[in-house]
């Protein structure tokens, strides 16, 4: 069996405050493989956020080993973890993050340009990424003129269109109503269907149900796995 893309042994995570210890993180163990769709889930506080930073590199594990894509990674310097996320990691938040002067199309396109990626190869990723997720007809559009559900789905986009090993998702209906959080879901289903690997963090076991596997964390560590085999998942 090949090597799984993501691989954490033994992390933990202890933020010092006022002389005070808080252990985010005890002693996780987390196997992911390419093109699995694992969604993250657990009460507010339990450290499922911490874990999210922690793969996708925006914090490193205070002990223990993360292997991504072959290459363990919990002790790179700055520039090196900015390089990988820019190019293996893509990420959608709860709040869009979309930035308000610049169009659907330029949103998209900026990673890219961070990249260095050249211009015609840029146009093509955008575009791809903007017809994936159905937002190619508001490319000219500003943030401020799509709804919250049009939006997150720009910012789908955006964590598409470098093609990164995974999709990290941080309660991305968390700002949306009902209706447009199972439109969203619905696309993250289409995408991973389509080969993307996906890893997802919600407090809403209805929306974790729609992952092949839920990794349940309290108290910052792994106290459940499970394995869905809901006919409703798309």
């Amino acid at each position: 069996m090949s090597e799984p893309l993501i691989k954490l042994e033994g992390v933990t995570k202890v933020f010092l405050t006022d002389e005070v210890e808080t252990h985010a993180l005890s002693g996780i163990h987390l196997e992911i493989r390419q093109g699995e769709y694992v969604s993250i889930a657990g009460p507010s506080g339990c450290g499922k956020s911490t874990l999210l930073s922690i793969l996708g590199l925006l914090d490193s594990p205070t002990d223990g080993t993360y292997v991504l894509n072959g290459r363990p990674v919990q002790h790179l310097s700055l520039p090196e973890r900015a390089r990988i996320r820019n190019r293996e990691i893509g990420f959608i938040f709860q709040s869009f993050n979309l930035i308000g002067d610049l169009t659907v199309y330029e949103n998209v396109e900026l990673p890219l340009t961070y990249r260095g990626m050249p211009a015609a190869e840029r146009k093509a990723a955008v575009t791809q990424a903007l017809e994936k997720v159905g937002m190619a007809h508001r490319a000219k559009h500003l943030p401020s003129q799509l709804s919250g559900g049009q939006q997150q789905r720009v910012a789908v986009a955006r964590a598409l269109a470098g093609k990164p090993a995974v999709l990290l998702a941080d309660e991305p209906t968390g700002n949306l109503d009902s209706k447009n959080g199972d439109s969203v879901m619905q696309l993250l289903a289409e995408l991973h269907k389509g080969g993307a690997t996906i890893v997802m963090v919600t407090h809403d076991s209805r929306f974790a149900r729609h992952a092949e596997r839920t990794i349940h964390i309290f108290d910052g560590r792994v106290v459940q796995e499970q394995v869905e085999s809901d006919p409703t998942r798309a």
